[in-house]
């Protein structure tokens, strides 16, 4: 049976998609995470959503100056794959990419999209769904440091915004990411260059126990609401 008989791809909303990544995305510890335009992965017989992509206005703008040397007052069209998620109890050849080519086409029907760009933490993986998806690659970002500040019970937690000089920390490296492009305006042209794939095989403890975990795939509300005429 073909993928597109047995799955399709829905919009959901923010609690639906969080409900998925929590435990099952690599970066679930942090809690949180930027919520745009997200689409679910459906399976047909039982209803339950077994993945999520999401996708979201560019998290830095500066990137995209750099990128393709537009202003950020003229942002519109251009997005970011921020979050992608499969329940790993749910093994199939290309279902992954299924669900990016699945969400990427909902997307672009519904909004006009000039550019996509996606990140593969080079600490987790080397972004093979993107080049499985096509998307071209860019290299690394440039190296960089996050502040961590110490709280009252001796932890360290990352200060997401403000400043730090009045707190007690210490800087870490912060881990470099690889940058993926999918450019749909024949007009835009990029100052980046562009690279070969990387090749290099990741494995994160995270991701080899997932499969291990409870499976908590379910039925989201947005197909368990009652309609009332």
């Amino acid at each position: 049976m073909k993928l597109k008989e047995k799955y399709f791809i829905l919009k959901v909303s923010r609690y639906t998609t969080k409900k998925l990544l929590d435990p099952y995305h690599y970066l679930h510890k942090d809690g949180n995470f930027r919520s745009g335009i997200n689409y679910g992965l459906i399976h047909r017989e039982t209803n339950k959503i077994v993945g999520v992509c999401v996708f979201h206005s560019n998290s830095a703008k500066g990137i995209i100056k750099g990128c393709f040397g537009i202003d950020s007052f003229k942002l519109d069209g251009f997005f970011e794959l921020g979050r992608l998620c499969i329940n790993p109890h749910y093994h199939e050849r290309n279902l992954t990419s299924f669900l990016v080519g699945g969400a990427i086409k909902e997307l672009r029907k519904n909004y006009d999209v000039r550019c996509l760009l996606s990140y593969a933490d080079s600490h987790n993986h080397a972004g093979f769904i993107y080049q499985a998806c096509n998307f071209k690659y860019y290299g690394l970002t440039d190296k960089k440091k996050d502040f961590f500040y110490i709280q009252e019970d001796g932890s360290f937690k990352k200060l997401q915004r403000g400043k730090c000089k009045h707190l007690k920390g210490e800087w870490r490296e912060k881990s470099q990411k690889h940058r993926y492009l999918l450019i749909y305006d024949c007009d835009l042209k990029t100052k980046w260059k562009e690279l070969k794939y990387p090749k290099n095989n990741i494995n994160v403890d995270f991701n080899k126990n997932t499969s291990q975990l409870e499976d908590f795939s379910f039925v989201p509300h947005e197909l368990s609401q009652i309609k009332l005429f």
